[in-house]
């Protein structure tokens, strides 16, 4: 027994390591460019919209206002610029004073600019495609631009990431290509097949952060690298819900006689999921 385990299960992780694996949505904190009062909000929690779909309305009173006052100013400036011109003309007129509302009017222009895009920003669109999930936006609440903070949070369901994290002593034959096999808890009995995109080359553990400070000793224990992968079906990769939970079996180019072995395991895993709850 110790025998059958030494020559066939351990090189089996060499091999074919298995993992678990999971579905990701990339998320997107929705923090408004303009701050104000919310007068209504536009999406559903858990219901798909395309990018570009408005979220929410910010009230627009002060941007409208914003505008409409530089506007005014600039009807002026274009006034005085034109009389000035005629006056230069005729030799009559300053040089100074010309190119004094020549700059106003440029200033006034550039400002009309900004306001615009400040009153267009009171509409808050999606990223991309995808939808808001914990919807907690409610019209009368007071939103900011400030960095930190969120109004709501959007899934992006325009690319749905396969991960797993392998083991640090089992990655090293792991290489783009590579055949997959994965299950999911949602999918009991059923095996997708798909390959291997690439395997992350760095991760927090190794990240040297200039603090200022003398290094601080950190945990010596061995994280497991990331490897992304694909499914060969990518329509029904498109409708996993992010957060889906398996396992992944992947075959490197190594010990390839323990595959077979692998290959059987995830299909036991496979069949385990319709009582196997974790």
């Amino acid at each position: 027994e110790f025998v059958l385990i030494l020559g066939f299960f351990i090189p089996m992780q060499w091999g074919a390591p298995a993992a678990d694996v999971r579905a990701l949505a990339y998320t997107v904190p929705i923090t408004p460019n303009v701050g104000g009062q919310v007068t209504d909000v536009l999406v559903k929690p858990n219901v798909a919209i395309k990018k570009g779909q408005p979220l929410f309305k910010i009230d627009p009173t002060q941007y409208e206002a914003a505008l409409e006052g530089l506007e005014a100013q600039l009807a002026l400036a274009k006034t005085r610029l034109q009389q000035s011109e005629a006056l230069s003309a005729q030799d009559a007129g300053s040089i100074y004073e010309l190119q004094s509302y020549q700059a106003q009017v440029q200033g006034l222009e550039a400002q009309i600019k900004n306001a615009k895009w400040n009153l267009q920003e009171t509409v808050v669109k999606a990223p991309a495609d995808g939808m808001v999930t914990n919807l907690a936006l409610r019209p009368g609440q007071r939103v900011s631009n400030l960095p930190l903070f969120k109004a709501m949070s959007f899934t992006d369901t325009t690319e749905i990431i396969l991960g797993s994290q392998v083991l640090q002593n089992f990655s090293r034959n792991i290489k783009p290509g590579q055949q997959v096999e994965v299950t999911f808890k949602a999918y009991p009995g059923k095996v997708f097949s798909g390959e291997v995109v690439y395997m992350v080359s760095a991760t927090a553990q190794g990240q040297f952060a200039n603090t200022g400070n003398n290094v601080a000793p950190q945990s010596t224990q061995a994280g497991p690298f990331f490897v992304k992968v694909k499914l060969d079906d990518e329509a029904f990769q498109s409708t996993l819900i992010p957060g889906s939970m398996g396992s992944a079996a992947i075959y490197t180019d190594n010990v390839k006689m323990a595959h077979v072995i692998r290959k059987v395991m995830i299909r036991m895993d496979a069949i385990m999921n319709y009582i196997k709850p974790n």
